[in-house]
C-alpha cells in the first residue's frame, strides 16, 4: 500500500513549537509539540535561546512523525514567531547572540528619540510605526555591541531555514520582512533609507523571496531525509489568517496568544497599521492591530490569585456575573495597538472590600475581549466594515471569553476547531503551492457566538474601558 504524502508544518511560537504532519485534505495525521523558555534578564527584556528553539524543532518534530503512520513528505511549511531577532556567525553557523523577543521594550527609549522623519518615512514605507516590538530597533541594539563582519541576522524563519538546509541558505520571507521596519511593502525590497535609519547594514540580511517562492531543501537535520523542499513560509499570525479562509475585508482574525494579532485583508497598501500578510502571484496586505498582553495577561492574574492556571482562572470567572466594577488593563509592557503608548502602565482600578478574586479574574477576561475590541473599533474607523470575528489560540477554549468578544463587539465570533491553525494555514499554501485544491477553511466546524448583550450596555462597557486606558497613559 502506498504511503499517505503529508507536508510538514512547524508552528515556532513564543512558547512553544508544535509540527503538525498534514495531508492534502487537510487531516492531522500526526503531531508534536515542546515548550520553550523564556528569560527576562532586566525589566522589559525579553530573551529566548536560539539553539533551545531549534531544539524544540526537533522534539516536535520527532513526536509527529513517531506518532503518525509512514507517509510520504512531500514538502515542509513553516509559521513562525514574527519581530523576533537572533545573530549568527556566518562562518560557523552558531548563534552568538540570544534571541531578543517581539515582546523585549530595551530599545523603547532609543525609538522615542528618533526624529518624527523616521517615523514618518517607515510608516510610508512599511506602513507600521516605530516601536520597540519590531526588529529594526533591536538589530540596532545588537550591532552596536557586535562586529557585523562575520554576522548574519535575522527573524525565526530565517533561523530555523538556515538550521533546516544544514546552514547553506540565508533566506526571509516577505510578510516576515515586513515586521522588520526595513522591508519595503510597495517596492517589496529592502529599503536603502530605512537601512540607514536604523544602522543596519545590508551585508547582515537575509535575501527575501516571495511566501511560497521555496527556501531550499533540508540538508543534516536528525528525523529527516535530505533533499525535502521548504515549500512555504508565512509568519504566525499571517498563517492564522490564511488558515481561517479570510482572504476579503470584512472578515477578521484574532489570535489569542501571549499577546494578539487582530488582522483583515484590504485591497491595497495604507500607510498607517498595515502589513504585508504573504506575498505570492501578487502581494496581499491587510490592517494589523498588535495587542502586548493578552493571555500574558491571564497567566499573570492566574498567578496573582494564586491559581494553578489559565482554565481555573477562567472557571472561577465565570462564577460571577460581571467584574463588578472592577477593570484591569494589563499595560505591563505598555500598550500596543492602537494607543502605542510604552509608557502606560498595568493598573486594577474600582477594587472595594466588596470585591473577590472572581471579580478580578473576570475583570482580566473582560480585558483581552475590550482591547481587541479596541482593535476592531480602529479598524472600524478606516472604512473597513467588519462583519464576523475568527478566533484562534489558546485562550478560545472559554467559552466564557469568546461570548464576552461576542458581545463586546456587537457581531459573532467564530472558533475554529482546529487548535494548530497557524501550522495548517502554512501547510494549506504550501499544497497549493504543490498544485492541489484546497479551501479547507470552508470544511471545518466551528463554535459560534453571536451577540446576547444591547445596544446601549455594549456602549457603556465599551466608554467604562476607554476611561480605564486614558487614565492609564502617560500625559502627552
Amino acid at each position: 500500500m502506498a504511503r499517505a504524502e503529508a507536508v510538514l508544518a512547524v508552528d515556532q511560537g513564543t512558547t512553544n513549537t508544535k509540527a503538525i504532519l498534514i495531508g492534502a485534505d487537510g487531516a492531522v495525521l500526526g503531531a508534536g509539540a515542546a515548550p520553550v523558555g523564556l528569560s527576562s534578564p532586566r525589566p522589559g527584556w525579553v530573551e529566548q535561546d536560539a539553539d533551545d528553539i531549534w531544539s524544540s524543532v526537533l522534539r516536535a518534530v520527532e513526536q509527529a512523525i513517531a506518532g503518525a503512520d509512514p507517509v510520504g513528505l512531500v514538502g515542509i511549511a513553516l509559521s513562525t514567531q514574527r519581530e523576533s531577532v537572533v545573530g549568527w556567525s556566518r562562518g560557523s553557523g552558531r548563534s552568538v547572540t540570544p534571541v531578543i523577543g517581539w515582546q523585549d521594550v530595551r530599545a523603547s527609549t532609543w525609538c522615542s528619540q528618533l526624529p518624527a522623519a523616521v517615523g514618518k518615512l517607515v510608516r510610508s514605507r512599511t506602513g507600521l510605526r516605530v516601536d520597540a516590538m519590531f526588529s529594526a530597533p533591536k538589530l540596532n541594539w545588537l550591532l552596536s555591541r557586535l562586529d557585523p563582519g562575520d554576522l548574519h541576522v535575522g527573524t525565526m524563519d530565517s533561523w530555523l531555514i538556515h538550521q533546516l538546509t544544514g546552514g547553506r541558505e540565508h533566506l526571509t520571507e516577505a510578510g516576515n520582512a515586513s515586521r522588520t521596519l526595513l522591508y519595503d511593502v510597495v517596492e517589496l525590497g529592502w529599503s536603502t533609507e530605512l537601512l540607514d535609519a536604523f544602522g543596519v547594514p545590508r551585508s547582515v540580511l537575509p535575501e527575501v523571496r516571495a511566501s511560497n517562492a521555496g527556501f531550499g531543501t533540508t540538508a543534516g537535520v536528525r528525523g529527516l531525509p535530505d533533499g525535502i523542499p521548504i515549500v512555504a513560509v508565512l509568519g504566525d499570525s499571517h498563517a492564522a489568517m490564511y488558515g481561517q479562509g479570510c482572504r476579503s475585508a470584512g472578515l477578521v482574525k484574532a489570535t489569542y496568544g501571549t499577546g494578539s494579532s487582530v488582522m483583515t485583508p484590504v485591497e491595497s497598501f495604507v500607510p498607517d497599521g498595515c502589513t504585508l500578510a504573504w506575498l505570492t502571484e501578487r502581494p496581499v496586505y491587510a490592517l494589523e492591530g498588535n495587542i502586548v498582553s493578552s493571555g500574558a495577561a491571564l497567566a499573570w492574574t492566574a498567578e496573582l490569585l494564586g491559581l494553578p492556571d489559565v482554565g481555573t482562572l477562567v472557571e472561577l470567572a465565570a462564577t460571577v456575573p460581571d467584574a463588578g466594577g472592577v477593570t484591569l488593563v494589563p499595560a505591563f509592557a505598555g500598550l500596543g495597538a492602537p494607543h502605542w503608548d510604552r509608557n502606560a502602565r498595568a493598573a486594577i482600578t474600582g477594587m472595594s472590600t466588596a470585591t473577590t478574586r472572581a471579580n478580578i479574574a473576570r475583570a482580566c477576561v473582560d480585558a483581552v475581549a475590550h482591547q481587541i475590541c479596541d482593535i476592531t473599533d480602529w479598524i472600524g474607523a478606516t472604512g473597513v466594515p467588519l462583519c464576523r470575528l475568527r478566533a484562534d489560540g489558546g485562550a478560545t477554549v472559554s467559552s466564557l471569553l469568546m461570548q464576552t468578544q461576542a458581545d463586546l463587539l456587537g457581531f459573532g465570533v467564530e472558533v475554529s476547531d482546529v487548535a494548530e491553525i497557524s501550522a495548517l494555514g502554512a501547510a494549506e499554501l504550501a499544497w497549493t503551492t504543490l498544485g492541489q485544491t484546497t479551501g479547507w477553511a470552508e470544511q471545518r466546524t466551528t463554535r459560534v457566538f453571536e451577540p446576547t448583550l444591547d445596544q446601549s450596555a455594549r456602549r457603556r462597557q465599551r466608554a467604562h474601558w476607554a476611561g480605564a486606558v486614558a487614565a492609564v497613559q502617560a500625559p502627552s
